[in-house]
């Protein structure tokens, strides 16, 4: 099993790409600690891993909140000793009421709430994982941007693609920041998934619009939250062992 004896954290982890990434470390040996707000998820994973190889730890706190990530990483390390995995999966699209809205539509006060979102809790855990891993000379850091950041989203704000390029720009600077300390620093940018956030708003979509979204596709089909986990999965192993830096775009050749 790939993750026997190790410890990750997953943000945002009771749902969506979270969720499947976790789940998947589980059933391959990993004691996963899942932060997310809501009670009933973390339960509801909780029992449907309780018979897995690995371990879930669930823990609700806000992944934003400074002082909540530092007394949270504090309680981690002293109840595991270490922490291996760090898979940052807070962030979306779909906190503001008009995703899309172009930047003459897009308030400031919208623009903040995204770019807050997306980047803060990245860095926040980041910033009180890392010294952990330096600790250890090993870890492995898996970040999740969008293909928003990449400028082909063009159904969603230019406030969340700032953002998720933020992530890109961030992850490629840590990789070299802190590849002589053993760490791997990598992220995934995923193209429409279907979790459980954003089917509700692929389904407002008309027929002609999904067939369009699903035509521009090579794969000719939208990811579901798997997809991304298992590309995770592999950044955060050790057959990624010499691969950091990296942005992946996991859109079915998009």
């Amino acid at each position: 099993m790939r993750f026997q004896d190790k410890v990750a954290v997953i943000t945002a982890g009771g749902a969506g790409i979270g969720k499947a990434t976790a789940e998947i470390m589980v059933r391959e040996g990993a004691t996963v600690i899942v932060i997310d707000v809501d009670v009933a998820r973390l339960e509801a994973m909780a029992d449907a891993l309780a018979s897995a190889p690995g371990k879930l730890v669930t823990k609700m706190l806000d992944a934003t909140d400074e002082a909540l990530v530092r007394g949270s990483v504090g309680e981690i390390a002293a109840t595991h000793g270490h922490i291996d995995i760090l898979v940052n999966a807070v962030g979306g699209s779909t906190i503001i009421a008009s995703p899309g809205a172009k930047v003459d539509e897009l308030s400031f006060e919208d623009w903040q709430k995204l770019i807050d979102f997306n980047l803060n809790a990245t860095y926040l855990w980041c910033n009180n994982v890392v010294p952990l891993m330096r600790q250890a000379g090993y870890g492995k850091i898996v970040n999740l941007s969008s293909i928003a950041g990449r400028g082909l989203a063009g159904a969603s704000s230019s406030a969340y693609a700032a953002a998720k390029g933020g992530i890109i720009a961030f992850t490629k600077h840590l990789s070299i920041e802190l590849g002589p300390s053993g760490i791997n620093v990598n992220a995934i940018a995923p193209s429409i998934t279907l979790t459980e956030r954003i089917r509700p708003h692929w389904e407002k979509r008309s027929a002609e619009q999904q067939a369009v979204e699903i035509k521009r596709t090579p794969l000719r089909r939208l990811a579901e939250a798997e997809d991304q986990a298992r590309v995770i999965a592999f950044l955060a192993s050790q057959d990624a062992d010499f691969v950091t830096g990296l942005t992946i775009d996991v859109t079915g050749g998009v």
